[in-house]
């Protein structure tokens, strides 16, 4: 990674240290509640450091001016900005539903005109917590030092790695055609790493404590406001992997007006590069549609069998992991602790904004898979 500017590199040590102390000094006063959702009103000279120390930061970048000496430099003040603001609405200083603009004009600033730069939205994103989370002497970026929420992270990056390995054997099929004799290897690549993923939200699930998750982990991911536009929380499928496996499978198609606006909706929320990728493989005829054309002339082949067979077990295992999503994780981690929540609590309480369930109703359908919600 390139060097940050100092002031940069000031913002991103304040972020790995007195951010994140403060942000867990708040969650465990508020998790020693009997209403563990009550927010406002608690800990508020806390909160007043937080805003304060992070305005100092944001205020020594924007009089730097060109904030970015490269993409990952912008990309690190683009997430250390984006984690202050979300910490901020986590916290209840600032709330879309009952305000027109952020409140912090500064930081809004700051957040656009990196973002602007990167072609990304401008707040964090999955990459800034996950893939491009870079460690610094074993600690990388995080709101709080919550072991439950340490273990969000690596489990959520070892599962979104996972699906990029079985994208990149399913994007290398391409090229090589679909009744290549070495496509097996390629299937059988995909296929491990599918089971990989599945491997690491059963590990997730027997370990991650649902009240702690959903108490002091998922508010961190509510939309907020930049400027005037409220933009949706980080989501964990916000990386071309997923839709490239939709797509080159055949399960969805760019075409269909509903999964195309949900590319578009995510394109902003993705890293460059990602948004590339996209659109590269959206240009491409699924394994499913070359299977079709070579079926009626080939489909007593024995090259046709196996592969078609491989191409079936691939997803059969991509079904099994949106399956475990929904009935396991979303189930116990989302669906269940809201039903208990006051109804004063409920709005609001998802990271994509509309309501849970909306939400519910769209992951059950197999249109929406996320680690988090």
């Amino acid at each position: 990674m390139k060097p940050f500017s100092q002031r940069a590199a000031a913002f991103d040590h304040w972020i790995r240290g007195a951010f994140v102390e403060m942000n867990t000094e708040l969650e465990q006063l508020y998790f020693a509640q009997d209403d563990r959702a009550r927010v406002e009103g608690v800990g508020e000279s806390i909160k007043s450091m937080l805003r304060d120390e992070g305005h100092a930061h944001v205020l020594a970048l924007l009089e730097e001016g060109n904030t970015g000496d490269g993409f990952d430099s912008a990309f690190g003040v683009l997430g250390s900005v984006g984690l202050y603001l979300g910490a901020l609405r986590r916290h209840e200083l600032t709330n879309p539903a009952r305000e027109q603009r952020s409140p912090f004009p500064e930081a809004s600033s700051l957040a656009m005109h990196v973002g602007a730069s990167l072609g990304m939205a401008p707040r964090f994103s999955t990459g800034h917590l996950a893939t491009h989370n870079f460690a610094v002497a074993g600690v990388r970026k995080s709101f709080t030092s919550l072991p439950d929420e340490l273990l969000f992270i690596d489990e959520n990056t070892r599962g979104i790695l996972a699906l990029q390995r079985a994208a990149d054997a399913l994007v290398r099929i391409v090229p090589i055609g679909v009744s290549s004799p070495v496509a097996d290897t390629l299937f059988e690549s995909a296929q491990q790493a599918l089971r990989d993923v599945l491997r690491f939200n059963e590990r997730l699930l027997a370990t991650l404590d649902v009240e702690r998750f959903f108490f002091s982990v998922r508010p961190y991911y509510k939309p907020y406001r930049v400027g005037r536009q409220e933009y949706r929380g980080a989501n964990a499928g916000d990386f071309a992997g997923i839709n490239e496996i939709d797509l080159l499978l055949g399960l969805c198609r760019a075409s269909d007006p509903y999964y195309s606006q949900l590319l578009v909706d995510k394109m902003l929320f993705m890293l460059p590069q990602e948004q590339a990728r996209l659109r590269d493989c959206m240009t491409h005829r699924s394994l499913l549609d070359e299977l079709l054309l070579l079926a009626p002339a080939h489909s007593g082949s024995d090259w046709f069998r196996r592969n078609a067979r491989l191409f079936l077990g691939t997803c059969e295992l991509f079904a099994a992991y949106a399956a475990q999503h929904h009935d396991l994780l979303v189930t116990r981690f989302i669906e269940g602790p809201a039903r208990q929540l006051e109804a004063r609590h409920l709005q609001g309480v998802t990271a994509s904004g509309p309501p849970l369930p909306v939400l519910l109703r769209a992951a059950e359908a197999g249109t929406l898979r996320l680690l988090w919600v």
